[in-house]
This record gives C-alpha cells, structure tokens and sequence, in this order.
C-alpha cells in the first residue's frame, strides 16, 4: 500500500464540549466563538468525532479519489494523560485487508500532532518516513485553518544562508578572536571593504532618491528676474532708468562670442561638456565647508545660474546640495545656451548691477554688442567679487583686477577661443569709466517717465504688475534739445518773477509742451520737480483757455457754415465774412436775445471793452476780438464748437459747458491737448492723438503698441485758413520776430478774469503751448489773479517762454 499523508488537528486539551461545540459552529458559519472568560471546564465532554481527509496520491492511479475516515477521539478527563486512539483505514485496491494503527492524542502543552500512516509491511510501532514529512505539511494546513494556531517558519533558501555566512563574518567581533594588542580592536580588511561597499550602496541610493524626488521649482526667485526699465530720448541716448534692480535682460544671439568665452574662461570652461555640476568642486567646497566652517566656490555656470533664479544665497551644506540635484536636472532639460543667457542676465556685476548689459553700461557707457575681447575680460574678472576686482575702488583692486584680466585672455588662448594675435593687441588693462552711468531719474525727468509709462502700459497693454517686473526699453519722443530749451526758457522766466515779486510769484505755475504735428510729444515742462510736486502741469486742466479758443469756433464755423434762422440751409462762411465788433453786443439766437438763468441777457466783451466795429473773422481772429466769435459759435452752433474743438485734439472731459461763453474759452484744456490741437491746423487738418512713446521692447523683443493713426478733422481748406489767421496773429503782435520765422503762426490767449495768460503757436510743424497762472495750494485749489505775474501786454510771460522754446527751430 502507498504511503499517504495524513493531517490532523489534535483535540486542544482539557477543553469543554461547549467551547468546541462554539468552534465547530464558527467554522460552519454559526455564531462566533466566545470570549475564553465564558468557557467552563466543568462540562462533561461527550466524544468528539472529526472527518480526516486522506488527498489524493498523484502516482496512484489505483486511488485517485480522495478518501475520508472517521477519527474518534474518547472523552477525556480534568487532567488527561496521553491518549491514544485508533485510526481505521478503509480496504485500498493494492491492500484490501483494512489497515489499522494507533494515534497519539498529546497532552494539553500540545498544539499540534504528527500522524504517521504505516505500510502493510511496516510494524504497527513504525512510521514512514514520507508519511512524517508529508504529515507535517498537512499539519501545518490544517493548524492554520484554526484560531490560536501558528504558522511553522519557512526553511531559509541556500541563498540566505550564504548571506547570513557572510554578515556573520562581516560581523566584527571585539576583541578579535586570535588578535593581541590593539590589533584586536582594529576591523579585518573585509570588514572595511563591506562597510565601505555599504556606504557606496546607501550613498548611492539616497542620491537616486534625491534626485528623482527633486522639482525644478516653477516660480523663479522674484529679485533675480526683476529688472529696471530703460529709457531713452528721441536719438536712441539712455535718458532715466526705474526699478529697485539694475538689470537688463540681454538675447544669448546679442551677446557677442569674446565675451560669452571671457566669462566660460573665467568661470568654466567645461561648461558645454560637464553634466551641470562638478563633482570635484562640490567635494572641495563640502570639505572647506565641514573643515574650516565656511563655504567655497566650486560651482558650474548651471549651479550659480539655478542659485541665482531659484534659490537663495544662504552659504549652507543643504542648500549646496539642492542646488547641485536642480542643475542636474536642469541640465537634463534646459539647453546650455540658454542656461548661459540666464547667468550672463541675472549675475552680479557690481556697481548695482545684474546682468551683462547694464554692466555694460556702468563700466564703459555702451551696449554687451560694443564691448571687445578686453573690456569682456575686465567683466567677467568682476564675477569673482565685484568689491575685490572692481579696479576704480582701490589701488588693491586695481592689482587684483589687472592679474585676472591678464589671466582670462591667457586662458581664452589657451581653450582655444582666442588667437594669440588677437591676444597680442591686448596689452593695456581697459581701465573703466569712474562713475557708473545710471541715468536715474533726475527732478523734471520724472515728468517725462510718468508720460512714457502711462502711454506705455495702455498702448502696449501692459498691468502694473507686469511692467513692475522690469525688462522694458521705451524709446520716447522726447528730444533732449527742446526739452532743454523749454526747461531753461521756463526756468528764466520764473527766476525773475520770483526777483521782480517773490509774493506773486510763490503761488505761480508754469505748464508748457511742445508737440509735432505727426502727434510726438516732444517736450514738456510739468514743475520744478516731480519729487515735490507730483502732479504734471503740462498735463493739468486746471484753468480756462481764454482767447486761445477761438480758432476753434473759426474752424467750426467755415467748416460747417452757420444758421440765422431755425431749419434753414446753412450759409457758408468765409476768413471774409464780417461780423459786429463792438464791445457789449448782445448775443442773439434765432428767436432772439439771449437770456442767462438770471434772467439777464448776455452781450460779449472785447479785451479792455474796445470796439471794433464791423469786421472780417479772419481780422478778428489776428486782433482777438471776442465778440464776433461769441456770435458765430452761436450761429454756428455750439454742439458744433464743440465736435470741432474735440476732433482737433482736445478732450471731451475738459469741454466747458455749452453755453455761449464757449466760445470765449470756458473750456481747461491742458497744455500738450492745446499744442496737439494748434498742430491739426498745421497738420492740414488731419489729426493724431499725442503719443510719447515711439517704440517699446522688452529684452530686446518687440511689444507691440497701439499705434495712434491720422483722422480727419476739418478739411485741409479750412486747416490753412486757420492757419493764415494765426500767421497775420503772430505777424501784428510781432513783427520783428515774424521777419525771421515766417513761417510762424501763433496767438496768445487771455481770460476775463485774468487768472491765466497762454501762448500757443506754431513753426515748421511743432506747436508749443505755454500757460501761465497762480493757485495758491495751502489754500484753495481756485485760479488766483496773475496781478503782472504775466507781464504788461499779458502775454508778454507766456510768449517769452514760447519764443526760448521754439529757438532751436531757427
């Protein structure tokens, strides 16, 4: 008879019926065993019967089916002695007779048994010894199908156990068995050789870890990405700077090839070719670090590049560390070319400035494209310590400075990126300029940048954040000439004011602006300085524009004819139409007079209540007679006035009510609206709102603005008639000025109540406009008297100011 595996589960001693009872239910899905507090032995035990199943044997073919027989096991007592049964076997093909043999049930300190199935040849005392294997693994099913019973331990593979020979022997044993002296206390070489495999092995693993858990960080460190703006004058010639940083971004493609070497050279020369970090500068600056207590260099252009923009500059071992895994990842991600345009941009040069570029600037007053070979040299000694190599500082730096320049063109020599003939002709240090060039804004600059940044932000659509950032170049029409002339011609004018009566004077502004008829603010003067008054004359609406008006209502009415009576056809107007020119006329609408809110009617007024009698509009406009003009806009009509005055130039916002005082100037125009508007006329009508900024870039890329384009304002006919107007105008009040510019168009413009005198003209397509009125801020925010403050034909200040202005036009 084959040897079967047999398994069974030994009856657990001493415990009573109910409780086994409980575990059978359990295991066919009753009720739950209960808590070992409840179980009693006290109850009488009946006798426990259990099914054995016998598996199926594979070899057998005789027996394939799996047999089962009935164990029983005896009532045992409190204290039970080893019991024993009998297992019966049913008859098996190969061995009919049934086979019997005795079971040992174990004592309560047992939890599991073995039970061993013997061969018909086999005395009944005998196990088998397949039998006792395969028992055990039964056993060790059949115990883990019950609670309380454990898991028998795997038998360790023949791999563990080469591996736990060897940790044995790696194990160090002290004292060392066989060894005297100190020699007992000291690892074998083994035992050196596994700890220093296991240091390579951890140290490795962490660095893998490190590095796959590392992020390249997707916000850049905000200082080291935020620049100043640039502005420049008309003729391309830096005039202010904004910004808390000195920086200005730079395109790799403009930088020229000497200067990326000079500072590879200087910094490493390796770049193209390194993995983003230097393993032996890392180790050196780790054991200067742990060593000595401070930090070293040791970076690559990548690792200062990624501490530049995404770190900070904190000297510590773990930011070292960061640092190197974010180059090598960066490394991975970003090309050396560009990670060498970040560095060159955001490095510190000294002199407050970052970036190639404005270092530039600082130390040789030109662009990173106009530096050669040498002057890169002396910057890229810089990256070293601008306070140790900037040679203007001291006779120390001066030596340092030199010896590294020197040693930056040998090394460029060396690496190949520098011929030694082209070395040969940089034998002079290029000593740079003493005082750095950072053209910030200056007292009356301010006023010109607040122009240029808030046409820039809305042209170019720009937040507050954005343009905040930095990065910007605005080229601005502004001409540097002109706006001196206008700046010292105002500033002449105010000096004797305050000489001939400084008390008048204390409360007097002064706001011009020049304008080109392509619609180029090219000058202005806002105040004295911006720092202490904020807000820009040149662009206030603080007083009326008096007589200065009337070319308006001329241009309305030859443009759009006038109405005697209601729904009539227009009747044209001509320069020789003629109109009643006495003063105290009173003005009269279709129905008649016109009556004020006071129930008053209201008649003009000439300038010192002269009269003229009957005179042509275009004589009236050269003598400034009031009066025909209030009469015109009213035939005219004023909503007409107004379309006219707004589509040359000026803002509906500073329109005065439409009341026939209109036409006398109730309006507040500013100074750079009324040069735009007087520059229509002389633009042959055509309009074009003013714009400050010509052209606007950000790291040498274009920003697209939103160009100001031509519109028509009145025909070009009436824009020369208007313009013949103001030339008889400027020719009557000056006639000796009139012999050298004839080309010189121009009126001056008085109010009533004389709290503001102007003068606005024109001369070979620029329009200058000048105002000139008193507010004394401590007070109130009303227009005061001028007093004289004007001079004594009213007007002699304000034209003045004019002629100095327009003098570079000859």
């Amino acid at each position: 008879m084959p040897r079967i595996p047999w398994a069974v589960h030994a009856p657990e001693p001493a415990v009573a019926s109910g409780e086994r009872d409980d575990r059978s239910n359990s295991r066919r899905g009753g009720e739950p065993e209960q808590p070992a507090s409840r179980r009693t032995r006290k109850e009488s035990p009946a006798e426990e019967t259990t099914q054995l199943r016998v598996p199926p044997q594979a070899p057998q073919a005789e027996s394939p089916a799996e047999l089962t027989t009935q164990l029983r096991v005896p009532p045992r007592p409190e204290s039970p002695a080893e019991l024993t049964t009998q297992l019966r076997v049913p008859p098996q093909p190969e061995s009919p007779a049934e086979l019997t043999t005795q079971l040992r049930v174990p004592s309560p300190a047992e939890l599991t048994t073995r039970l061993r199935i013997p061969s018909p040849s086999e005395d009944a005392d005998e196990t088998h010894p397949g039998a006792e294997e395969s028992t055990q693994r039964a056993d060790g099913a059949t115990s883990s199908r019950h609670r309380g019973a454990r898991r028998k331990p795997a038998v360790p593979s023949a791999l563990a156990g080469r591996w736990a020979r060897v940790a044995r022997r790696l194990r160090p044993a002290y004292p060392r068995p066989g060894r005297t002296g100190w020699r007992r206390w000291v690892p074998s070489w083994r035992q050196w050789l596994g700890a220093w495999g296991l240091a390579i092995g951890l140290s490795g693993t962490f660095l893998v870890i490190a590095y796959a858990a590392t992020d390249i960080p997707q916000n850049l460190n905000t200082y080291a990405t935020q620049q100043d703006n640039v502005y420049f004058w008309s003729d391309g010639t830096p005039m202010a700077r904004t910004g808390w940083v000195r920086r200005q971004a730079m395109p790799l493609k403009d930088i020229p090839q000497d200067v990326r070497w000079a500072v590879l050279a200087a910094e490493n020369e390796s770049f193209y070719s390194d993995p983003g970090i230097s393993f032996k500068g890392i180790s050196r600056a780790l054991v200067r670090t742990v060593g000595e207590g401070n930090t070293e260099g040791g970076s690559t252009i990548t690792q200062q590049y990624v501490k530049n923009v995404y770190l900070n500059q904190n000297r510590s071992v773990s930011r070292k560390f960061i640092e190197a895994m974010i180059s090598l990842k960066l490394d991975q991600k970003m090309s050396k070319d560009k990670i060498l345009e970040g560095y060159l941009n955001t490095s510190w040069f000294g002199r407050g400035t970052y970036g190639i570029q404005r270092a530039a600037q600082a130390y040789y007053g030109k662009d990173v494209g106009q530096l050669d070979a040498s002057e890169a040299a002396m910057l890229a000694s810089l990256l070293k310590g601008a306070g140790l190599y900037d040679p203007t500082l001291s006779q120390a730096n001066h030596k340092r400075a030199v010896e590294r320049w020197s040693w930056i063109l040998d090394r460029m020599v060396k690496i190949g990126k520098l011929s030694p003939a082209e070395r040969a002709k940089y034998r002079k240090f290029p000593e740079p300029t003493t005082q750095s060039q950072t053209f910030d804004t200056g007292k009356r600059s301010d006023y010109l940048v607040e122009l240029a940044t808030q046409y820039a932000k809305k042209a170019g659509h720009i937040s507050d954040q954005q343009f905040d950032l930095g990065g910007y170049q605005i080229y601005t029409t502004f001409d540097r000439k002109r706006e001196t002339a206008l700046t010292d011609a105002v500033a002449k004018a105010r000096k004797k004011a305050l000489k001939d009566d400084p008390t008048t004077a204390k409360a007097a502004h002064y706001g011009a602006s020049s304008v080109a008829a392509d619609g180029k603010i090219l000058a202005v003067y806002g105040g004295p300085d911006h720092r202490t008054q904020g807000y820009n004359e040149s662009n206030a609406t603080t007083v009326p524009a008096g007589s200065a008006f009337l070319p308006f209502v001329y241009a309305a009415g030859l443009e759009h004819g006038i109405h005697k009576t209601r729904d009539s056809t227009a009747t044209p107007v001509t320069p020789e139409t003629v109109y009643d020119g006495n003063d105290n006329v009173p003005v009269t609408t279709p129905e008649g007079p016109y009556w004020d809110r006071a129930n008053k009617k209201v008649a003009a007024h000439n300038d010192g209540n002269k009269s003229w009698g009957r005179i042509s509009l275009r004589r009236a406009l050269a003598e400034s007679v009031n009066v025909p003009f209030m009469q015109l806009g009213m035939d005219t009509g004023l909503d007409k006035v107004r379309q006219t005055a707004e589509a040359a130039g000026l803002l509906s916002s500073s329109m005065g009510p439409q009341v026939p005082a209109l036409s006398l100037g109730n309006s507040t125009p500013s100074a750079i609206r009324m040069a735009n508007a007087y520059a229509t006329f002389a633009a042959g009508g055509s309009h074009i709102e003013p714009y400050s900024v010509r052209r606007l870039t950000r790291n040498g890329s274009q920003v697209a603005l939103a160009t100001p384009r031509p519109e028509r304002a009145v025909s070009a006919e009436v824009a020369r008639e208007v313009t013949e107007a103001l030339t008889d105008a400027f020719g009557r009040a000056h006639p000796t000025a009139a012999g050298s510019a004839p080309d010189a168009a121009g009126k001056a413009g008085t109010t009533a109540d004389d709290t503001a005198a102007w003068y606005v003209g024109t001369n070979a397509s620029v329009s200058t406009a000048v105002v000139l009125y008193r507010i004394d801020l401590t007070k109130s925010l009303e227009p005061l008297p001028l007093k004289g403050l004007a001079g004594a034909s009213a007007d002699d200040v304000p034209y003045g100011i004019w002629a100095g202005a327009m003098s570079p036009l000859g």
